[in-house]
């Protein structure tokens, strides 16, 4: 018998005009913490969806054989039934559905054809147990958290009698606490025998609970290598970019001006909820500044930077906001954009990219009147220029500039972003969690951007859950918790500790 549970053979998979998968071969052994790492666009995605059977027996070349079986794959539906679950980014919840039913959902327990509501509540109730979990699984799944909402996904895994769990990017939109509490699992159900494929671009993570490290780029199996007390992060990351990253926080010589934007007693009342999202803000950004604004998840910092840009989310605003030195009141997004602020989203696929359209079109969208002819018409030729631009400055990997959004990696989805509101020639620039689900190689390049942007004068406002992140690019650090902000500090004296320590500040 086979010490591999998966065994992966020369597997190639093709899109229009990109070899996503080039003879990859991916090895699995029974019950250990696989780490599949690379670049965005490296494939490990691709692979794992092939794995899955999202793309179809006769989509790809290659041989697929677990525990010592080839399998044909036509749908998720069978490679579940031979116990290989996938839980991706996107969580695939009921938010209107009991803890329960979205556990049991697709494959309820029933007693002569009518679902036994009981013992799908007691199954349920055991499996999170196993989780070390006891949850009222009455209650709906909005009601919790995504840190909670992981678990139930992987209690779901578990009553599908999972032998192979595969994690995609699992901490990516997790606290640190919750990221913590989710790798704690992994290393539980290993001793439970079952065998995780974990998807992370998070190298502390990796080193903490990888028995093996697979690495990918440009579609090639690069290296698979033991994790042992050898291995440094600076060596996976030269196998992943084909390249040594010296210092992933590029250094920049600051030539910061004068006050550009500023709030005073700022307050932003969400009347839906009947709740203060920001109790009291009071900071301010200068030219060609990097203001990190760190804290933990439900602090208040996308709902400032929403509240800042227009207010989309028709709060009750009170407080001043000044721009250039004059008292400015946005009644809209629009009027903030004409104003000369730009907000890059931390939700790049619901809210920063039309996925189903090409990268031309998502580039000048939010500024379309600089390319109208006539007052009537896109000039396509101007338009095509302007996508081609960017393209080549920001480094979008793609076939070309008419490639969907939707088939790019995170990190090249994230600059066609950026693109899109650098095309409005903004003066502040606010980006939240700009870095998210991006590998370390698109992460400095996305710094880099930054420094250049800076250097030329504009101004930008950082929102980061990354605190090595926020201490690395930011001239200077506000921190929020409870929706206030508790704190501001200098470069020179932010550190880990005191941010964290102003983070539970209330």
């Amino acid at each position: 018998m086979s010490e591999y549970i998966l065994e992966m053979k020369n597997i190639t998979k093709e899109f229009p005009g990109v070899k996503a998968l080039d003879k990859v071969n991916f090895k699995v052994k029974k019950g250990e913490i696989h780490c599949l790492i690379g670049e965005n666009g490296s494939g490990k995605s691709t692979l794992m969806k092939v794995l899955s059977g999202f793309h179809k027996y006769g989509s790809y070349d290659g041989e697929i054989i677990f525990e010592g079986e080839k399998q044909q794959f036509n749908s998720i539906y069978d490679s579940e039934k031979i116990g290989i679950i996938t839980i991706y980014q996107e969580l695939a919840l009921i938010p209107e559905l009991t803890i329960y039913e979205n556990i049991f959902l697709g494959h309820e327990i029933k007693n002569k054809g009518m679902i036994d509501w009981n013992k799908t509540t007691s199954e349920s109730e055991k499996v999170l147990k196993k989780l070390g979990y006891e949850l009222d699984t009455s209650k709906k799944i909005k009601d919790f958290g995504v840190g909670i909402q992981q678990i139930i996904e992987i209690a779901k895994a578990l009553s599908k009698n999972v032998k192979l769990l595969v994690l995609d990017e699992p901490t990516s939109s997790l606290n640190e606490t919750d990221s913590e509490n989710l790798l704690r699992i992994v290393k539980e159900l290993k001793k439970q025998g079952i065998t995780s494929i974990l998807i992370s671009h998070k190298l502390n993570e990796i080193l903490e609970v990888a028995d093996t490290i697979t690495i990918l780029r440009d579609g090639l199996t690069i290296k698979t290598i033991e994790n042992n007390e050898n291995i440094t992060e600076n060596e996976i990351i030269k196998h992943m970019v084909g390249r040594e990253i010296t210092d992933i926080y590029p250094k920049r010589d600051s030539n910061i001006g004068e006050k550009l934007f500023e709030v005073k007693n700022w307050k932003a009342f969400d009347t839906k909820n009947e709740r203060y999202v920001v109790k009291s803000a009071n900071f301010n950004v200068k030219k060609g500044e990097i203001v990190g604004i760190a804290g933990l998840i439900g602090a208040g910092r996308t709902e400032l930077a929403h509240s800042i840009f227009g207010n989309p989310d028709d709060y009750k605003i009170s407080g001043e906001l000044y721009f250039e030195g004059e008292k400015r009141n946005f009644k809209s997004t629009s009027d903030a954009i004409k104003t000369g602020i730009a907000y890059v989203s931390e939700d790049r696929k619901g809210n920063g990219l039309i996925l189903d359209f090409d990268i031309k079109t998502n580039i000048t969208v939010a500024n379309l009147k600089k390319i109208i002819k006539n007052k009537m018409f896109v000039n396509e030729n101007e338009e095509v220029i302007v996508a081609q631009d960017y393209r080549k400055s920001l480094k979008i990997k793609s076939y070309s500039i008419e490639q969907k959004v939707l088939n790019l990696s995170g990190g090249n989805q994230q600059k066609v972003s950026l693109a899109k509101w650098l095309f409005v020639s903004p003066k502040l620039l606010i980006l939240d969690e700009p870095t998210r689900g991006i590998d370390v190689g698109a992460k400095h390049e996305i710094y880099s951007i930054m420094n250049e942007l800076v250097k030329e004068g504009m101004s930008i406002i950082m929102i980061s859950s990354e605190l090595p992140e926020v201490l690395g690019m930011s001239d200077r650090v506000y921190v929020m918790s409870g929706g206030k902000i508790t704190g501001e500090l200098s470069k020179e004296e932010a550190t880990q500790e005191k941010i964290m320590v102003l983070a539970v500040d209330y």
